[in-house]
């Protein structure tokens, strides 16, 4: 008899009444949140080498964007899937 209320308050504590809210995870970083920044723009009387020169860094601004993107992306998609899973 005594370990069959032992064992019902031991059972009996694992479950809850109450509504268990979970949260959806915070961002790792704000890098991935800041906004890219706006590329350069040529002027109208622009040589060449100014040319080539606002191409190169506006090449460089786009791909350092597109992996802050991308990293936010994936982590998204990889915490929505636990976050779902956790769910059930």
């Amino acid at each position: 008899m005594k370990y069959a209320v032992i064992l019902a308050l031991l059972l009996s504590g694992c479950s809850t009444v109450v509504p268990v809210a979970v949260k959806f995870p915070e961002p790792p970083g704000r890098g991935a949140m800041t906004a890219c920044p706006a590329l350069q723009k040529l002027k109208d009387d622009a040589k060449l080498s100014d040319v080539a020169n606002t191409v190169t860094v506006n090449y460089g601004t786009y791909y350092e964007c597109a992996v802050r993107a991308d990293a936010w992306q994936e982590w998204y998609a990889i915490q929505r899937i636990i976050f779902e899973k956790a769910g059930k």
